[in-house]
């Protein structure tokens, strides 16, 4: 009953103009100031003066004088930015679906991995990876890549996606799916497919050492073709996922008491799970799995700003934007850690706190 009337009060005339504006701003500023710092500093030190003038002059057409040498605008238009946007794109993406995730299955320990699509990119990442060796013509050509995108990317995208559609399939009964089915499910199906990974690497050869890092999660790689692809439709997924905080909202009171108050339960459900794994799989096909992400942002924000997903949303996509770009950058000075392990050891920490806190989560059941 504390969960459902929880739930309840966010839905009574929402967050005021003042509170929205305050809490928005703060972290679009946020996401401003980290992504010019982030761009600026590196192995070649660019002033943030440098960094600010040329994102000015280049992204909003302003006519500033150059005093910046060829050098710096090539490294922070080329290499820095790209990876910055994607560091940011990909953060963005895995906060909101960690956020849509808890409200479906209300639980705080829910992340946008919790129904396999980790384990399904990955199987398909390495079935990427080791493509090429079976088949050359893979590796060179026009085969190397599909619309933009290599071979792994691609895979890595199709396996999220698929295994989510199949563990939804299967946990489907009698026209519902119960959410602890569909957890269970999900952990049945990933024990598979990370036991098929686990094989692909014994076998894997000359080739290991790639699938450890694509497992690990970069951003390395970031690049303006893959943002060209993975932006529109992990951005789309959470604009639409954005557009039904109210379904979200909720969802939150529990199965039943959203039926009684007129929504389609199951279809929702399904609706919300299909964009909340599409912005994941995006997210992952171009970054590898970057884990704690999804889980850490949405739980911050709901302690600080409250349960109601009109405001938490926008809010969640942001701070998760703003903050792997900041984990990117520090991997990046700590010689090219890649960030997948930085976030671990931020995160699992705070998981430990998580679940000695579990039981008084605010908004959520439990």
């Amino acid at each position: 009953m504390r969960a459902a009337a929880a739930a309840a009060r966010p839905m009574v005339g929402g967050p005021s103009l003042a509170r929205t504006t305050l809490v928005l701003g703060s972290a679009v500023l946020l996401v401003g100031i980290v992504g010019v710092v982030a761009v600026g500093l590196g192995s070649v030190g660019i002033s943030l003066d440098d960094t600010a003038r040329i994102l000015a002059h280049r992204a909003l057409g302003l006519p500033l004088p150059t005093t910046w040498s060829p050098t710096s605008e090539t490294i922070i238009l080329e290499l820095r930015l790209p990876r910055v946007l994607t560091a940011m794109l990909v953060g963005g993406a895995l906060a909101t679906a960690g956020t849509v995730f808890q409200a479906i299955f209300r639980n705080p320990m829910a992340d946008p991995y919790v129904i396999g699509t980790a384990a399904g990119a990955s199987l398909g990442a390495v079935l990427g990876i080791l493509a090429p060796l079976l088949v050359p013509a893979l590796a060179i050509g026009a085969g190397s890549e599909w619309l933009g995108l290599g071979v792994v990317q691609a895979l890595a995208f199709a396996g999220g996606l698929t295994t989510v559609l199949v563990v939804f399939a299967v946990a489907r009964s009698a026209g519902r799916v119960p959410v602890v089915t569909l957890l269970l499910t999900g952990y049945a199906v990933s024990s598979i497919l990370a036991a098929a990974v686990a094989l692909l690497m014994f076998v894997a050869g000359r080739a290991l050492a790639s699938i450890v890092a694509w497992l690990m999660g970069s951003l390395a790689g970031g690049s303006w073709s893959q943002l060209a692809i993975a932006a529109p439709l992990a951005l789309g997924s959470m604009a639409l996922l954005t557009l039904r905080w109210r379904q979200l909202n909720l969802l939150l009171l529990g199965d039943r008491q959203a039926e009684h108050l007129g929504l389609d339960v199951e279809r929702e459900k399904l609706m919300l799970t299909v964009l909340a794994s599409l912005a994941t799989s995006a997210a992952v096909a171009i970054s590898g799995t970057i884990g704690f992400i999804g889980l850490v942002v949405p739980h911050l924000l709901r302690l600080v700003i409250g349960p109601d997903h009109r405001l938490l949303l926008p809010a969640a996509a942001l701070v998760g934007a703003a903050l792997l770009a900041l984990a990117d950058l520090a991997a990046r000075l700590a010689g090219g850690v890649p960030v997948g392990v930085l976030t671990a050891l931020i995160g699992a920490p705070f998981f430990v706190w998580l679940l000695r806190r579990s039981a008084s989560f605010p908004g959520l059941g439990g």
